[in-house]
């Protein structure tokens, strides 16, 4: 495993996004079964791990906190706040953003008793909110940095805009955002260069292109109906139907090399940049370890140009998210 720089953070240059082992794709692990997973990650080198108070919600962080106990000497644990969540006693969902610095506050200190360590690695504002300016959420944040409840701070789906006033307030260590073969936006809206130029760390989410890319979902039937794959447009069945043919396309090519469609597109994420560290997501050791070894493929620059035209952006049907969804992304 080779290790990359976040800020003031140094991580495995592959993490583990947790989402999915409680939220959103219908799955929830049990302890037993989350617990070897975190520690084939261990064992695999991996360091670096990502869940948010919005993921269940709070049972994610739970579910992280107890997986991790035993590794707190080398795990490197982000979180994330901004959503306004109701009473966990019924059926809590999001409703809103709030990223009011109180509320900043309340969030982390909630945070740090459900995943059971004096120090939050990374803490990141889950999704910039209009209402409060990011000088204000950034401020409170530091706080947080100046108290020892923090570590470093990062931004998800902010706007390169929005990156830089934070950076002015507070050094950001990373900005998490989609990035994979068919979601591309970060090169285009100056957030990738954002980061080149103020030496921040870069964490792409759904760098697998939230399974599609690893050529293992043909079906759209199989997946549960819980599963919010279901209400994105690139996932609507005319949409999937045209997407299969760049899968199609990315397994030919996987094919010559020896290797399989996700490692080789997870090998494509991993080269755009040293500041970069992508987050598959798994709920299977198998999969966990085909993604490691994914860090260890070597991709040359005809390589590396032949996937980029093989799932360009343009070639993809629908967009990533439905529109409430787009409204909170990129401010």
């Amino acid at each position: 495993m080779q290790y990359r720089k976040l800020g003031s953070l140094t991580t495995s240059s592959l993490g583990l996004g947790c989402m999915g082992m409680s939220h959103a794709y219908g799955t929830n692990l049990d302890d037993a079964s989350a617990q070897a997973l975190f520690d084939r990650a261990i064992d695999l080198g991996v360091t670096f791990f990502d869940t948010a108070e919005v993921y269940g919600p709070f049972t994610n962080e739970e579910l992280v906190g107890r997986g991790l106990r035993k590794h707190q000497d080398k795990a490197v644990i982000a979180t994330k706040f901004g959503f306004t969540i109701g009473d966990a006693e019924k059926a809590a969902r999001p409703s809103g953003l709030d990223s009011r610095p109180e509320r900043v506050r309340a969030v982390a200190e909630a945070s740090l008793k459900r995943l059971g360590i004096e120090t939050i690695d990374l803490l990141y504002q889950h999704r910039v909110d209009p209402e409060v300016p990011i000088e204000e959420t950034v401020g409170a944040m530091a706080d947080l940095v100046k108290e020892g409840k923090v570590k470093a701070l990062g931004l998800s789906e902010a706007s390169a805009t929005t990156l830089r006033r934070a950076h002015a307030t507070h050094p950001i260590a990373a900005i998490q955002s989609e990035y994979s073969l068919w979601t591309r936006d970060p090169e285009t809206n100056g957030v990738l260069d954002t980061c080149r130029d103020l030496g921040i760390g870069f964490v792409p989410f759904s760098p697998l292109g939230r399974g599609m890319l690893t050529g293992a979902l043909k079906d759209l039937s199989k997946l549960s109906e819980s599963d919010f794959r279901r209400g994105l447009p690139r996932f609507d069945q005319e949409n999937f139907d045209a997407n299969l043919a760049l899968v199609s396309a990315l397994e030919n090519m996987a094919a010559e090399k020896g290797v399989a469609p996700g490692q080789l597109a997870l090998a494509w994420v991993i080269a755009q940049g040293d500041f970069i560290v992508p987050i598959p997501g798994t709920t299977k050791i198998a999969n966990l370890e085909s993604n490691v070894a994914a860090t260890e493929i070597m991709l040359s620059p005809a390589d590396i140009a032949a996937l980029g035209s093989i799932v360009a952006p343009e070639k993809v049907a629908g967009a990533r998210y439905n529109e409430a969804m787009s409204k909170m992304a990129g401010r």
